[in-house]
């Protein structure tokens, strides 16, 4: 794994104060607060529906903000969005390249629109093909291109000019684990160098591999915010599991422990199939005292573990919901403004001659 270069110092790289959002009466912001630190990844997790992705959006320029303010690596976000768009990249729920624009020149013509030289931007678009595993197909027609093949492009896309700070939102959604590894790789390496992103995702297990710190955001307002094992220590400490010697015994044991009152935070659970129990604990004399009990009532103990809960049972508990399977059903689309139609269109009346 790539080390990270963590900045305390000098401002958030991306400022968040009382960000709201209407879409008719629905609240999609509702007074977000947020800082990410500079050369971090801060993970921004939340049930479909949050508001995660009306963040990034208006983080990124697409959408402006019913209230509050927010700068990003020192731009204001409604007072300096062209200068804020050269130092940003984004990475959305659906892959945006161009499908009659082959693969390297999807790249190159980004890489121009970001005012690299044309020999600047053919190395970079060769470079990153190749990380992604895309050199083969690269004077390909994207629209010949698997999905997969396709989402790996438009994650190379906006790493191509280097920005500053990289928005991922819930980027690897269907892409095979191989792929999905690269990709974190790649993040870690923008990071280690010193970029900083912002992450939204619905995979536990991401959040846990990329992110420095969690923000979980619900109904539009955050709810939590942390590291992972503070989050982890927030809701219900630690769980007991213990193996007796003799399996069989796993059911008595739990009698024991409920008889006792030491079940009490609640949560006992014998699995006689595994010969395994385990009881949530709420400190250490809790624990001290179920273990004493069993070695007082002679049952042998073949192995003691203890553990914090698991992200997806953090996030369970904090909104009410678990995480999907795939990332789920992503969130409404959002109406463009004017100026991100008219930065759209820009784009198609850009040369390309590779």
């Amino acid at each position: 794994m790539t080390t990270r270069r963590t900045d305390n110092s000098g401002p958030a790289a991306v400022e968040v104060r009382g960000l709201v959002k209407h879409y008719g009466p629905t609240k999609a912001l509702d007074g977000v607060d947020l800082d990410v630190r500079p050369g971090t990844v801060l993970g921004v997790l939340g049930p479909n529906g949050a508001g995660k992705t009306t963040l990034v959006r208006v983080l990124s320029t697409l959408i402006q903000p019913d209230a509050g303010s927010a700068r990003v690596a020192g731009y204001d976000v409604l007072r300096q969005p062209r200068q804020l768009r050269r130092v940003i990249g984004l990475t959305g729920q659906y892959a945006s390249v161009d499908e009659k624009l082959s693969g390297r020149e999807n790249l190159y013509m980004i890489g121009r629109l970001l005012d690299l030289s044309r020999k600047e931007a053919r190395a970079r678009a060769d470079e990153l093909l190749e990380r992604f595993s895309l050199t083969e197909a690269a004077r390909r027609p994207a629209g010949q291109y698997s999905g997969g093949m396709r989402r790996r492009l438009d994650l190379a896309a906006s790493m191509i000019g280097r920005p500053a700070v990289l928005y991922l939102d819930e980027p690897t959604t269907g892409l095979d684990p191989r792929t999905r590894n690269e990709v974190w790789d790649e993040v870690q390496r923008m990071v280690a160098d010193g970029a900083t992103v912002l992450l939204t995702t619905q995979y536990m297990e991401e959040a846990e591999q990329l992110a420095d710190e969690l923000t979980v955001i619900d109904r539009g307002r955050v709810v939590a915010e942390g590291r992972v094992a503070e989050l982890k220590a927030k809701v219900g400490g630690r769980t007991l599991t213990i193996r007796p010697t003799d399996p069989a015994q796993a059911a008595a044991m739990g009698a024991a422990i409920a008889e006792a009152g030491l079940d009490r935070i609640g949560g006992l659970h014998t699995d006689p199939v595994e010969g395994l129990v385990s009881v949530p604990v709420a400190g250490d004399d809790q624990l001290t005292a179920v273990v004493g009990l069993l070695a007082a009532r002679g049952f042998g103990i073949a192995h003691i573990d203890t553990r914090l809960p698991s992200l997806d049972e953090v996030f369970l508990a904090i909104t009410g919901q678990r995480p999907t399977a795939e990332g789920g059903t992503p969130e409404a689309a959002d109406p463009k403004d004017d100026e991100a139609a008219d930065d759209s269109a820009s784009r198609k009346n850009v040369e390309v001659s590779v």
